[in-house]
């Protein structure tokens, strides 16, 4: 134990560690004991014994070990307290694998990591995708209900509703808190991007509201990305995982333009306008060698492909300067994986963007119904019709972009979510003359 602290310091020692170990400790709970509602009011009743402790006896050596430990015997007091020992008590007096005899222990090694079995579980094909973004979030990110039913503009109680079914529907359904089999990780990974992606994509380019972008959604989700990446690696009869790579390289290099995608005002500044000084090139770097790391395992993947395209225009210097043909090939790798409309629109068009339109595709191109110098969208990847990135159309191709044609009916309304969607189509309406 360390010397006592005052009062103050200790507020901000256990929200420090809430917010740092919180997926982390109810993971290894709700391994123990078995249910989500008794692990989390488990853990929120350790916090205040926690704030009423540490100022006398000081902050334990390893609070995350003096956390789990404590509410794990609170956990049992509660069970004896409603006389509902059953099967629950039993398991709770078998020991644990690693030991918590110490609350003071100094190992950190010795907590065991189980949330690779709870982003598993709180992903579970069996639970509706709202639920899957709602139980993560508040698992392993630890954002209270309110935050998140705020973050995705829902009224608190639809927000509690939805976390409670979901407990009930893991409880019900008996799925198991395990990590899958390595036959079957591939089909349970894809899950577990697609919501990762989901909580980016409501932070990037948010559905509704009058905000763009909603910050405190797109770090959760790079948060959890990375550690999903660590957590796989640490597995390694799993093997490589190069989506997950794909994914996290992704996410940091769109993130990495979020600086420079919003006038003071709030309005989406087009990519070919945006100041690239202010783009985050230490996070464009890191988003290069995750991808590279990915490419290594030459096992390409939608994600993999996204991130390469990202990855293409964050390298360009200025936006003339952009590897439109690299791009262009790029995406019609993409469309054998995610042959959607948004994939058909980018397939499409990138090859306009060529010195004097010289591709050996343009026929097609034409044939989709795309005239020379129509609206260019850049910077798209598509997965279920949404958009982890706005688009980007070149003023000059706006004008001849007529909002009847076909492909745009097809893409743009479906695709381009909330204020993104608003702002995009204002700027059409603009400069398309009557007709």
């Amino acid at each position: 134990m360390c010397a006592p602290t005052p009062m103050m310091d200790i507020a901000k020692v256990v929200d420090s560690v809430f917010r740092h170990e919180h997926g982390r400790v109810l993971s290894i709970l709700i391994s123990v004991l078995g249910d989500f509602d008794l692990a989390e009011d488990a853990l929120q009743e350790t916090l205040v014994t926690a704030l009423e402790r540490w100022p006398r006896d000081g902050v334990p050596d390893n609070p995350a070990a003096w956390i789990v430990t404590v509410g794990r015997r609170k956990a049992i007091d509660r069970l004896r307290r409603e006389k509902n020992l059953g099967r629950k008590t039993a398991l709770l007096a078998e020991p644990l694998a690693t030991s918590f005899a110490e609350p003071d222990m100094t190992d950190e090694t010795a907590i065991p990591d189980e949330r690779l079995k709870l982003i598993f579980t709180c992903c579970h094909p069996a639970l509706s995708p709202e639920a899957r973004v709602a139980l993560t979030l508040r698992t392993l990110g630890g954002l209270t209900t309110a935050e998140i039913a705020h973050a995705f503009l829902v009224p608190v109680p639809t927000m509690n509703q939805r976390l409670t079914r979901a407990k009930t529907k893991i409880r019900g359904a008996a799925i198991p808190y395990v990590v899958p089999s390595v036959e079957t990780i591939p089909e349970r990974l894809d899950g577990v991007l697609n919501v990762l992606y989901l909580i980016f994509n409501e932070g990037y380019a948010a559905s509704a509201g009058d905000d763009l972008i909603r910050r405190e959604l797109c770090a959760e989700a790079i948060r959890l990305a990375l550690t999903l990446v660590t957590l796989l690696e640490s597995r390694p009869e799993l093997g490589p995982q190069p989506e997950a790579l794909g994914l996290t390289a992704l996410l940091l290099l769109h993130d990495s333009r979020r600086p420079a995608r919003t006038d003071e005002d709030g309005e989406l500044i087009l990519l070919e306008d945006q100041d690239r000084e202010l783009w985050d090139h230490p996070q464009i770097d890191a988003g290069i060698a995750l991808l590279e790391r990915a490419m290594v395992v030459r096992r390409p993947g939608p994600y993999q492909l996204q991130a390469a395209i990202a990855a293409l225009h964050a390298q360009a210097p200025t936006a003339a300067e952009t590897d439109w043909p690299q791009i262009a090939l790029l995406y019609d790798r993409l469309w054998q994986y995610t042959p959607s409309p948004v994939v058909k629109l980018n397939r499409a068009v990138a090859p306009w963007a060529w010195p004097a339109g010289r591709w050996p595709g343009w026929r097609a191109a034409a044939s989709a119904g795309v005239g020379r110098g129509a609206g260019r969208l850049s910077l798209v990847s598509c997965r279920r019709g949404r958009l982890s990135a706005p688009g980007r159309l070149s003023r000059g191709g706006a004008r001849r972009l007529r909002p009847r044609s076909g492909l745009m009916r097809e893409s743009g309304r479906a695709v381009v979510p909330g204020a993104a969607h608003r702002r995009i189509v204002r700027k059409i309406l603009q400069s398309v003359p009557s007709v």
